[in-house]
């Protein structure tokens, strides 16, 4: 059950009123702000919508992340603890997540110190087991009808030292099918699929599944379909492959029959990696 509640100071000085802040991220792509809170020895992650001047479209998706949280739980989704609503918004906190965020800078990603290049040269079933967890929280979204939006390595977290991954920042998940109404929709250009470029495509979970096959080429490959880039054996690159058509008819027609593929495909013999 999350709690909910209501302040009618700002989000920072209640922050700081009960606990410690740690941690402050301020230079998110959604213009959000973040902290790291620890408060009766725990950790926690508290998201709010920062002072900007017209906000209300920041509360609507941090309201949605809120939906989000309360309805599904799964140990790759920090859990939703709280909602607090204050005269700045909505007030989200979560447990802490410990790990490095995947996504980081173009320019970073072939640094070898940085979290992005350093996953990429884990060994493959390492990897591969990492995106187990992404796939089945898909599948979870999937199967209520749930819809990913702006999905790309920046909603991952891996902790290097316990393998674990956590999936965060899903608030443009909706329940679709829906029309793309922007155009170009919100997203990493290197995971879209091309109906979120084009005014009028519908957007499903075939979209879903086209997100979800460029991020094991992006993790396990070098980002394109070349075969001999890609570190996993045929029958992985085979579910990527086909979730990756142009053409949403020819991709996997749902997030549950891509999680099938990519479950069966770990399953096969070479399907778990050395």
């Amino acid at each position: 059950m999350v709690r909910t509640s209501r302040i009618d100071l700002a989000p920072e000085d209640h922050l700081r009123a009960i606990g410690t802040i740690f941690a402050v991220f301020d230079r998110q792509d959604s213009g959000n702000m973040s902290y790291g809170v620890e408060w009766d020895g725990e950790r926690h992650f508290v998201k709010t919508a920062g002072r900007a001047e017209d906000p209300e479209q920041r509360w609507v998706l941090l309201r949605n992340a809120a939906r989000i949280g309360a309805t599904y739980r799964h140990e790759a989704l920090p859990a939703l603890r709280e909602v607090i609503e204050s005269p700045h918004g909505p007030v989200l906190i979560y447990d802490w997540a410990d790990g490095e965020l995947l996504g980081v800078p173009r320019d970073r990603r072939d640094d070898p110190a940085s979290a992005f290049h350093r996953f990429r040269h884990l060994p493959p079933e390492r990897i591969a087991a990492a995106l187990d967890s992404v796939v089945e929280v898909h599948d979870l979204l999937g199967r209520a009808g749930e819809v990913a939006g702006d999905f790309y390595d920046g909603c991952l977290i891996y902790d290097f030292g316990t393998h674990r991954m956590s999936v965060v920042d899903l608030d443009h998940y909706r329940p679709g099918p829906y029309v793309n109404e922007m155009g170009r929709m919100f997203g990493s250009t290197r995971f879209m699929a091309p109906e979120e470029f084009v005014k009028g495509e519908t957007i499903d979970q075939r979209t879903s599944v086209f997100t979800l096959g460029r991020a094991v080429l992006v993790l396990l490959g070098d980002g394109t379909t070349h075969r001999e880039a890609f570190r996993g054996p045929a029958a992985l690159w085979e579910v990527a492959i086909r979730a990756c058509q142009p053409l949403p008819a020819d991709r996997q027609p749902d997030l549950a029959s891509f999680a099938a593929d990519w479950r069966e495909a770990r399953s096969l013999e070479g399907g778990r990696m050395a």
